[in-house]
Formats: structure tokens, C-alpha cells, sequence
């Protein structure tokens, strides 16, 4: 004779409120076993998501457990396979887990959905960082020009913050040069649940681009509302969570994108990088500059590539000096409140090297000077927003 489902598994699988509750310990204890694993890409319980159909405990100590997969296809279905056993094996009086896996019916996805997003199926999307009352800090990393190593800053922070604990999301926004899953070594492709989007996590860290949607490394030839509308899909669709911290890896320069994230996330804060030669320095003080027209907060700037450590001790500035602090002083000037130099970070072939292998310098090689400086920039950056997210600044230039 068999005992009964884990409680409330069925009814959330077929959208009643009955349930039969455990009639023994060791029932109770593999409820409570189930409730502790999460899904891997919601990260959210599933027994909550309402993804175990059933759990059958047999005489002899077996488990059949039947769980129900978001997609047919779902590409994490062995880890849901390892982390279920692990957890219900470990139940005393438990001698065997049997997991048989089905699939979400179109009601059920829908009811997922509606309850991730917490209202009703047919719900609009919205872009949750856009909300007042979120309490997500939300950094546009942005450049005057390409090659100053700004995606490269923009993986590190994001790996760097997730290290400390926070919940981190990027979107690779540099459509046209998108590198971010590269650089964090993401080559899975996103989920779909109805309308949503489950971003693939690497390093704690969970990452959307438009290079997960295009076959190879094909280009992406898009005008203005396109672009749009791809930054819009990746901040509302993305089921992105409760995170601390979103980043942003714009495109160099002070276009369509850059025009969108102005009117699609007000309340984001602009993070400049630059190299330390005069020229690139010009071209990023445009790329500040643009806070200023849409009222948005200039967080800092941070000089990339700011010299190379020679093995006598010494330092080479490859690209001149002195750079960053001229932004930051310039944006200070124009902006009308204060822009700090975040930090400087050395030239280290290290940087590159985690980069091509898709993991970041930060965890790869922390002890690198690059990596110290990237962190350092993350601790001031690791700070969750309470109350003025959602209210752009209004920041204006002081008229004297």
C-alpha cells in the first residue's frame, strides 16, 4: 500500500485547493526534504512553484517522485534529477528515489507565470527595476568610444558582487558587440515559461544577451526600434527575480540604446569607463555627459587600463595618465554634483585570459592587481537602494 502525495503538490498541479496531508514522519520529513530544493534557474522552491505533481512513499522506503518540467526540453532536468535525490535520500527511513518527469500543461505555465509575477496570468509584463518602491540598484556601464575594456569591467563587477553575496543580473545590452556570455562562460540558452524568459546563471551571476537568440556568431542588423524593443523584452520578459544589483553593458557611445535605458529605467545610474589617454578621455566625458539630458545620477568613473606593472617594479603607462580624473573632474564641473574616481585598473593579461575562458579575473585570479582594483570598485558599488529608486534625480547643472 502506498501512502499518500506530498501535501499540496497535487492541488497546485491541477489548480485545486484540496490536499491530503501526510499521515507519518517520514512522509512529512520528504515534503519538507523537496521543499528545500530550488529550481535552478527560478531559484525558487519547487514544491512552491508547484512543480512536484507528487511524492509516493512505497512500504519498503521508496520514493516516487513525479515532477513536472516547465518545457519538454528543460536543458537542467539532471540537476533537478541530483539535487531531488540527494535531498530525499538523505531522509531517515528513506531507502530509494524513483523520479519520473512530465510536463507543464499551457494552464499550468500560465499560473507559473502569474505567480513569479505576482498578479493575474494575462498580466502585462513590466519592468520591475522601473517601479517605485524597487530596491534594486540598477548601474549602466558606458563608454565614449570601443576598446576600453568596458564589457571586461562590467563581467568583473558582476562576478565581484555575486561573491559578496548579492543577487546579481546583467543584460548585455551592447547589442551590435555582445560578449558578455563569453566572458562569463554562459553557453546555455534561455528558458521559456509562456511569455517569460529565464536567463541562464554563471557564477551566481544571471546574464540575458541577444548573442543567446542568433544563430553562431551571426550580426545583428537592427535600427532604433528594434533595439528598443529588445532592451525593453530583456527588462520586462526576463524573469529576473529579486536582485540587488542590475548591470547594464551598454554600447560605446551615446545612441539609440543609451536613449532607451534613459526612458525605460530613469532611475539608473550611469557608470563611465575610460582609458587614461587624453583622447579617449574627451569621448567619455559625451558618454557622462548624457546624464545631464535625461536627469539621470553619474555613480563614477572608473580608469581601465591605467598602466602595466613591469617585473622590476616599476610602472609603464601605456596609454598616458591622469585620464579618469579628468573625467571625473569634468563630469563634476558640468553635472553640477560631485563624481568620483571609483577606480584605476592596471593592464594584466590576466584580465584577457579569464575573459576568453569565462571566468572572470576576480574569482580566477584574485590576487591580480586587476582583480584587487575591480573588487575594490565592487565594495563601493555593493550597496542596495532603499528609497529613491524608481524617482529619477533631476540632477541640473548649478548655473555658476
Amino acid at each position: 500500500m502506498s501512502a499518500p502525495a506530498v501535501p499540496g503538490q497535487e492541488a497546485a498541479a491541477s489548480g485545486t485547493d484540496s490536499a491530503v496531508g501526510p499521515t507519518n514522519a517520514v512522509e512529512e520529513a520528504v515534503h519538507a526534504a523537496l521543499a528545500t530544493v530550488d529550481d535552478p534557474e527560478i531559484r525558487r522552491p519547487i514544491t512552491e512553484l508547484g512543480m512536484v505533481r507528487s511524492a509516493v512513499l512505497a512500504e519498503d522506503g521508496t520514493v516516487r517522485v513525479e515532477l513536472l518540467l516547465t518545457v519538454a526540453g528543460c536543458p537542467l532536468r539532471d540537476k533537478l534529477r541530483t539535487d531531488i535525490t540527494a535531498a530525499v535520500s538523505a531522509v531517515p527511513g528513506v531507502t530509494g528515489v524513483t523520479i519520473d518527469f512530465g510536463v507543464m500543461s499551457p494552464e499550468q505555465r500560465q499560473a507559473l507565470q502569474a505567480r513569479l509575477r505576482g498578479g493575474g496570468a494575462s498580466q502585462e509584463p513590466v519592468i520591475p527595476f522601473a517601479q517605485p518602491g524597487s530596491r534594486t540598484r540598477v548601474y549602466a556601464v558606458a563608454s565614449g568610444k570601443g576598446g576600453v575594456g568596458k564589457s571586461s569591467v562590467t563581467v568583473n563587477l558582476a562576478a565581484a558582487l555575486a561573491a559578496k553575496g548579492l543577487s546579481v543580473g546583467v543584460v548585455d545590452a551592447d547589442i551590435y558587440g555582445h560578449s558578455v556570455p563569453r566572458m562569463l562562460g554562459v553557453d546555455g540558452r534561455p528558458t521559456r515559461v509562456e511569455d517569460m524568459i529565464m536567463p541562464p546563471q554563471a557564477h551566481g551571476v544571471k546574464v540575458i544577451s541577444i548573442g543567446m537568440f542568433t544563430d553562431g556568431n551571426a550580426a545583428v542588423v537592427w535600427r532604433g526600434p528594434m533595439l528598443h524593443r529588445a532592451l525593453q523584452q530583456f527588462l520586462a520578459d526576463v524573469y529576473w527575480g529579486d536582485l540587488d544589483v542590475l548591470l547594464l553593458d551598454l554600447p560605446p557611445g551615446t545612441g539609440d540604446v543609451a536613449i532607451s535605458l534613459a526612458q525605460l529605467l530613469p532611475n539608473a545610474e550611469i557608470l563611465v569607463v575610460t582609458t587614461p589617454q587624453t583622447a579617449a578621455a574627451e569621448v567619455a566625458e559625451r558618454a557622462g555627459g548624457i546624464a545631464l539630458q535625461t536627469h539621470q545620477r553619474l555613480v563614477g568613473v572608473v580608469e581601465n587600463m591605467s598602466w602595466l606593472d613591469l617585473p622590476d617594479g616599476s610602472r609603464m603607462e601605456v596609454f598616458g595618465s591622469g585620464g579618469g580624473a579628468m573625467v571625473a573632474e569634468s563630469l563634476t564641473r558640468v553635472i553640477g554634483a560631485q563624481v568620483p574616481l571609483l577606480g584605476q585598473v592596471p593592464l594584466d593579461t590576466r584580465v584577457r585570459e579569464a575573459g576568453d575562458a569565462g571566468d572572470p579575473v576576480v574569482l580566477a585570479a584574485p590576487e591580480a592587481p586587476a582583480a584587487k582594483a575591480l573588487n575594490a570598485v565592487a565594495d563601493r558599488l555593493a550597496v542596495r537602494r532603499e528609497s529613491l529608486l524608481g524617482k529619477p534625480l533631476g540632477l541640473r547643472p548649478s548655473g555658476r
